[in-house]
Formats: C-alpha cells, structure tokens, sequence
C-alpha cells in the first residue's frame, strides 16, 4: 500500500477548539471533563462538552441540517484553515475527485430527542420541521461537510461504533490506492445526547469523575464530544516535506461480544498486525501507542494484552482519553490528530495526571510526558461487538 500525505488536520474538542488550543492541552496535561452539565442529564458523571456549539450558525441554504451534531462539524471545518486547505486541494485536484469520508455514531440523535420532547399531545406526531435524514441519519453529516465544502466526489459515513472515524480513514485511503479518488476529507463528528449518556449508564460503564484509562482504581467511561478532521491526498513522488502520512491500516471483527472484548484481544491483535504489515513496518520501529484506553476493566486488560503481545513491554503507550473523554465515533479521527501533532512536535502525551497505573497490565504505559523523537506511531480504536482498526501514522521526511 502507498502512503498517504495528510496536508492539513484540526480538531475541536472539550481540550480545545484547534490545534493550538489541543497542544497546549496535551502539553500541560489538562482535562476537558467536567461534572455533568449537560441538558437535564440525571446521573452522576463528568462529561466533555465543547463551550459554544450552540452559537453556531448554519447558512439558510443548509437550514435543514441544522443540528448539534453539525453545528459541532461546522465549528471544527472553521479552525486552522482547514476550509482554505480544501479550496487549495479543489484547485489541484478537481472538485470531483475529492471524496468525504465521515465517522459517526450518535449523528445527531439528540435532534429526535428534542423531537420527541415536542411531539403532538394527542395525535402524538413529530413537529413538522423535524427532518430526520439531514439531522438524526448518520449521513447527515456526510451529506453536510460535502455540501458545506462543496465537494462533488464520492461520500460515506460509517457507523461502526467507537472505530467508525478511524474506520473511514481506512476506507479513504483504500479509495487513494484504488486511483477512484485523489483526495479526501476525513473525519469524525459525535455530540452529546442523553441516549449515549443513559445508554452507557445502563451498561455500567460510566465513572462517577474524571475517567482514568489505566488507573489501578479505574471506574469507567466518561463521554465526550469532538469533531475533527484530516485532508488526505495521494502522495507525490519524491515529496518530502514535514507534513505526516498515513502509512498502513488494519481492520478486523472479532465478534466476541456485543459490548465486550476478546478478554485476549484478538481482535485487536489482528488489527495492529495487519497495520504494521501494509505500512512495512516492524514492531520495534513504532515510537508510541496511542490505546484505545477507555477505562474501563475489561477494555483496558484486554487491549494491554494485545499490545502486550504484538510490542511486548518496551513501547511507551497511553490514552488521552482522560484528557477528551470518550468521543465515541470521533475518537478514531480526534486521537489520529493527537498522533499527528506527536509526531510533529516530539511529543508522547500521557494524559491528565491519575491514581497509581495499574502495573499489572504489563505494558510500559506513560507516568508523565516524554519528549523524544516519534516517527512511527499506532493509534488502536476498537468499538462494539468486536470492529476494530488501528492505523500507523509517520513523518514524511525521516
């Protein structure tokens, strides 16, 4: 497989609206989550919300879209010149030959719950300005960043739970080898609602503070929101430059479980193995790990032992989940961002400080900052019932 060149990413996030905002986060390991503010949410637990989402505008011609979810899209296309960087690639390649490639998995789910909170006392009807197709269906936001980038090339959103954004960079840069397109925006978009909250909630699975991926006294999730993006373009010959690539995906379905994993991680094995095969890599040759790292038991245990298996025990490793919260569906895109900016800045993030790590997970997992020269980095997303992606990522220059 060719490596791909990422020419521009951003993210926005309960850590920061930008790039500047999200080093200067990861640098000063702070955390986005606070006790739950969100709506008329009834339980006990922290959340990370991004300030403002409301205030957005959507245009009158995109009306129809207006939503959270894509409300949150629109602020995030806004930062770091992201929009200026599509204009740039519309120029290169040809609106048709760039294609939209979202992850999701709450779209705007709390459009319906709004909804369904004003629905007609007696006949029991949705409002009639309710448009479930540009707001709840998770191409909705596709269908928005197409339309808001005007972009004519092909367009997808993927729905695959906690993988769906790294997910729609592997199916991407599959378009890039193919030649079926030449570019592609990439990313992932969720928002909070009470169905993610409640629903996490009735699995168990929520901490009642601050989430603490790898803590010895680890007590769940805490979810976020964020929306982040990356331009992935087909890679000129003989280009080098200090932008970073995309080097290799690994993809599988272990089908364990419907909401837990391989208590070995197979699965997730099978993905870092696949990943580290189609970039030509070694083991050794990955600087850091970016886990999946949920914080929550069976999660953490099982991805250190797929790590544990596939790296041994000498790779630095952590979460940045403490720091963003669980951004479900656009957790693949946001933490392939926080890669991105460790590489170029030499950074290897270790999250917001937490209790004693529980060294019984036998990988050597972050105590604090390390600032040392990352090349090579992996980022794991796995999400329910055993779909799973890791991604490699690299300088473009070594």
């Amino acid at each position: 497989m060719a490596s791909a060149l990422i020419s521009r990413f951003t993210a926005t996030s309960s850590i920061g609206r930008g790039l500047e905002q999200t080093k200067t986060a990861l640098s000063e390991r702070q955390c986005g989550l606070r006790l739950r503010v969100f709506q008329n949410i009834n339980i006990n637990t922290w959340v990370g919300e991004v300030d403002a989402v409301d205030d957005e505008e959507i245009s009158p011609d995109l009306m129809d879209f207006n939503c959270r979810n894509n409300r949150l899209a629109q602020m995030a296309l806004r930062q770091d010149g992201f929009e200026e960087a599509v204009e740039a690639a519309i120029e290169k390649w040809g609106r048709k030959r760039i294609g939209v490639y979202m992850g999701t998995s709450t779209a705007g789910i709390l459009q319906t719950e709004l909804a369904f909170q004003h629905r007609d006392p007696v006949s029991g009807s949705l409002p009639a300005d309710f448009v479930y197709a540009s707001t709840h269906s998770p191409y909705s936001l596709s269908n928005f960043v197409r339309r808001k980038l005007r972009l004519e090339g092909p367009a997808l959103s993927v729905s695959s739970a906690c993988s769906s954004s790294a997910k729609a960079l592997a199916s991407a840069k599959r378009m890039l080898d193919l030649g079926l397109i030449d570019a592609a925006v990439v990313g992932g978009v969720d928002s909070l609602c009470a169905t993610t909250v409640y629903g996490f909630h009735s699995l168990g699975l929520l901490a009642d503070g601050p989430c603490q991926p790898f803590s010895d006294d680890r007590k769940g999730i805490s979810i976020g929101e964020a929306a982040a993006y990356l331009l992935v373009e087909r890679m000129p010959k003989g280009h080098c430059g200090d932008e970073v690539l995309l080097l290799g995906v690994g993809e599988s379905s272990d089908a364990y479980h419907m909401s837990s994993p391989h208590p070995e991680g197979l699965g997730a094995r099978f993905a870092m193995e696949q990943a580290l095969s189609t970039s030509g890599l070694k083991p050794a040759d990955i600087n850091y790990i970016n886990l999946h790292g949920t914080a929550t038991l069976n999660n953490d245990i099982s991805e250190a032992k797929a790590v544990a298996s596939v790296f041994g025990i000498n790779t630095p490793c952590s979460s940045t989940k403490g720091a963003t919260g669980h951004t479900l569906g656009a957790a693949g895109a946001l933490e392939a961002v926080i890669c991105a900016i460790a590489i170029q800045n030499n950074l290897m993030p270790a999250g917001p400080k937490a209790n004693q790590r529980d060294t019984s997970t036998g990988i050597q997992y972050l105590a604090s900052n390390q600032r040392q020269s990352v090349s090579h980095v992996l980022s794991n997303s796995f999400g329910f019932g055993g779909s799973n992606c890791s991604l490699v990522f690299g300088r473009s220059c070594k």
